[in-house]
């Protein structure tokens, strides 16, 4: 199988010419490209001269004297193996979450057995791998859930909506998530908004997103004996 690597280039002109010092000067001028958004790594790599740029939870590439931008991803021939993909694994798995840095207030709150262990999970009510995670903690005891609703899919909004304006939150989510009962019509005041811009600002980019107590994220639906991996993990870290 032969690999190809796929690249979009962004010509940025008024930089030619200009060789750079050191990477701060290189940091500089990516900078105003991506306004309102921090680079957060900046490092050569050992392949094409290139450097590696981080914004957000995004890789790109640059020559040393930002004359052009790369997107893509930087396959190894020998290996077939994705070196973009694998540092965007490392960056994931390196990002923590204070978990009482989060809206914890606003949360549906769950607390089975003696509830000492936590677990705050960014989720939408119309993801269907959300309502997987949901089935896999039930199995799941001594435990403290936070349900934080993360309305980012079509639809969602109104359902959260209804959800949060139940007389019984924690039974309409239940009911909705397990049972597939909608929630009654229902107007109040809701957080949601402060809910969906603690999201963006954690870099949430999906559902389910589940943050445990050492601050550990990890991305998508995983089983109960995964969650209960973790869930151990995160309390002898801290």
């Amino acid at each position: 199988m032969r690999w190809k690597l796929v690249i979009a280039i962004l010509v940025l002109s008024f930089f030619s010419g200009i060789i750079w010092a050191d990477e701060e000067a290189l940091r500089k001028a990516i900078q105003p490209h991506f306004a309102g958004h921090n680079i957060e790594s900046l490092k050569k790599t050992p392949y094409l001269g290139l450097y590696e740029v981080v914004v957000g939870d995004e890789i790109f590439y640059t020559d040393d004297k930002a004359d052009y931008f790369f997107f893509g991803h930087v396959i190894d021939t020998k290996t077939r193996v994705s070196m973009t993909n694998e540092r965007l694994q490392e960056i994931k798995a390196a990002r923590r979450v204070p978990l009482d840095s989060l809206p914890l207030e606003f949360a549906i709150k769950t607390v089975k057995g003696n509830g000492k262990r936590r677990l705050a999970v960014f989720t939408d009510p119309n993801c269907p791998y959300c309502k997987q995670l949901e089935k896999e903690l039930v199995n799941v005891t001594d435990i403290t859930i936070y349900t934080l609703l993360y309305p980012v899919l079509n639809g969602s909004m109104e359902v959260s909506k209804k959800i949060w304006c139940s007389d019984n939150q924690l039974k309409a989510w239940d009911d909705f998530m397990l049972r597939g009962v909608a929630p009654s019509s229902k107007d109040c005041e809701t957080p949601l908004e402060v809910l969906v811009k603690s999201g963006r600002e954690n870099k949430v980019s999906g559902t389910p997103t589940l943050v445990f107590a050492d601050g550990s994220i990890v991305g998508g639906m995983i089983p109960a004996a995964a969650i209960e991996e973790k869930l151990e993990s995160a309390s002898k870290s801290q």
